[in-house]
């Protein structure tokens, strides 16, 4: 597995990461704990150094799940995990609305380093903005846990372009999670010009989009009742129906090199720029593999008009978000 440097940050991480969410949330029942861990420790194994997780994800399963995995790689793997949301600490019960308040951010850092078993977080998100903190004040008190030596590096997700500058400008963002695939496409416009600008990596999540670019997924899947996907317009049946285009104009470039339609995806993104590191997420060792497998596929100038070709004749049907949840992403 080759390694990227995020930006101008000198973290290393190997050149695709593992999101570990689905492992414990969002796409179904939570995995076994052993399956779980077995899975990620798959992935240290096969060159995996950089692994995603969030306090929201459960709440606080997937932390401790991915800190128990990694305990004996500690040292050799990078771990990024995320605040922001209104939590119950006790009870994991979620109460919907933000909280990055600084006191708050500090409060559960700690919580967060006793779930992932270590001394230290390796990469910390602010996992949406908060429109009543300021922005100056979340970087203030991350930049306060670096000095302390708990956190390593300062990230931001689904930041708005002038948010992230104003972020920077107190305390250097290392990268910035948002959702970038080939049927999501808006981090294009002004997040990505000012990462490059500012020299800062960008780490897409759903990198797939959710699934649908893998090309295993059509209008007939029935999801599990737990499957937030059920709740998202883009995969409501007749969107389905309708993006089953895009797959199918990928599925023969996919071909000729040799590659399954999600590798060139993810290929796609690593090959736009050097400081992209995806995190595909998955609960099947196959597709683990498969997944890593994209580091090697090497797209060429062609390769990429070709894509890009393919890509430009098919609108993307449906919402990638209810109007509630889009609310909270680009500001």
């Amino acid at each position: 597995m080759q390694s990227r440097t995020l930006g101008k940050s000198k973290l290393e991480v190997s050149a695709i990461g593992l999101g570990c969410m689905g492992l414990s949330f969002g796409y179904g029942p939570a995995v076994d704990k052993a399956a779980g861990i077995a899975l990620i420790r798959a992935a240290v194994d096969q060159g995996v150094t950089f692994f995603d997780t969030a306090e929201v994800y459960g709440p606080f399963t997937n932390e401790e799940l991915v800190g128990e995995a990694l305990a004996p790689f500690r040292d050799q793997v990078v771990i990024a995990t995320k605040f922001g949301w209104d939590i119950d600490q006790e009870t994991g019960e979620r109460r919907g609305g933000l909280d990055s308040r600084p006191e708050h951010i500090k409060a559960v850092t700690e919580r967060m380093l006793r779930r992932l078993g270590t001394d230290r977080i390796d990469l910390l998100y602010q996992h949406r903005v908060d429109p009543n903190v300021p922005i100056e004040d979340v970087a203030g008190a991350v930049k306060e846990l670096v000095q302390q030596g708990k956190v390593g590096h300062f990230g931001l997700s689904e930041a708005a372009a002038p948010t992230i500058r104003r972020a920077h400008a107190v305390q250097p963002v290392a990268a910035v999670q948002s959702e970038y695939s080939l049927w999501w496409r808006r981090p294009e416009e002004e997040v990505l010009p000012t990462l490059e600008e500012l020299g800062i990596g960008f780490v897409p999540y759903s990198p797939l989009g959710k699934g649908f670019l893998t090309g295993k997924i059509d209008e007939s899947t029935a999801f599990d009742s737990s499957d937030f996907r059920n709740m998202l317009p883009r995969f409501a049946p007749e969107a389905r129906k309708a993006n089953q285009a895009l797959v199918d104009l990928l599925g023969p470039i996919a071909g000729k090199k040799g590659a399954t339609p999600a590798q060139l995806a993810l290929a796609w993104l690593l090959a736009r720029k050097p400081w992209i590191v995806p995190i595909p997420g998955t609960t099947k060792l196959h597709r683990l593999e498969e997944n890593l497998g994209a580091a090697a596929v090497e797209l060429n100038a062609d390769d990429l008009r070709e894509i890009e070709a393919a890509a430009s004749r098919i609108s993307v049907q449906g919402a990638r978000y209810p109007e509630q949840l889009e609310q909270m992403t680009n500001r």
